[in-house]
């Protein structure tokens, strides 16, 4: 009987390999599609750095998300797919600009970002010291106390490390330049490899 597969013949289509070249221009049309159909809520990419893989993702207020590769990029994914949207699509055209800017960055070309931000997977206290923390000159660095002092709540130093330690925009929004009160390095999201990295990067241009 013409017209249906042998269980064979279904093993044999399912094992059969794909050309990556086609994949790939199918993935670049759904991009464009959903782009057009304004679906994609959460834009992402991945770019390498010095200090490893970074996933970057953005909503349409602006950049929302970087992340280091020690976080798992699949788990940061599944944690904006609950917070934001489950409309999440690998769109790199929408974060090009970023990514420009931070391979500036690293090239000691950059000092800061001017890409617009979403802070939204902050609330409160936290991002309250998360919106000061580009206040930071490029090389300088600053205390817990100073910043707790600078939001105006002298005695939260402890919940300035917390947020510090929980910024979800690492290097564009620069913790990595605020240390714990006796000036040791403190808690970092990449790790404190990569906060040192940082410091080192910015102390040598």
């Amino acid at each position: 009987m013409t017209g249906i597969r042998s269980d064979d013949d279904v093993t044999a289509l399912l094992s059969t390999p794909v050309d990556a070249e086609i994949l790939s221009r199918l993935h670049r049309r759904l991009e464009q599609e959903a782009e057009q159909a304004e679906l994609v809520d959460v834009a992402y990419t991945t770019i390498d750095s010095p200090l490893g893989k970074l996933l970057l993702a953005a909503t349409p207020k602006g950049l929302v998300r970087v992340a280091y590769a020690s976080e798992d990029h699949d788990r940061v994914l599944e944690t904006l797919s609950r917070k934001l949207s489950p409309r999440i699509l690998r769109v790199p055209k929408r974060l090009d600009v970023v990514a420009r800017e931070l391979d500036e960055y690293f090239a000691k070309h950059r000092r800061s970002f001017d890409v617009d931000l979403d802070l939204s997977l902050s609330r409160g206290f936290r991002q309250l010291v998360q919106t000061h923390l580009p206040e930071i000159g490029y090389g300088q660095t600053r205390s817990y106390r100073d910043m707790a002092e600078l939001v105006g709540n002298p005695k939260a130093v402890r919940a300035v490390g917390t947020a510090c330690a929980t910024n979800p925009l690492p290097i564009v929004v620069p913790c990595h330049r605020v240390l714990r009160t006796d000036g040791t390095l403190g808690g970092y999201i990449g790790g404190r490899e990569a906060k040192t990295a940082l410091l080192n990067l910015e102390a040598a241009a």
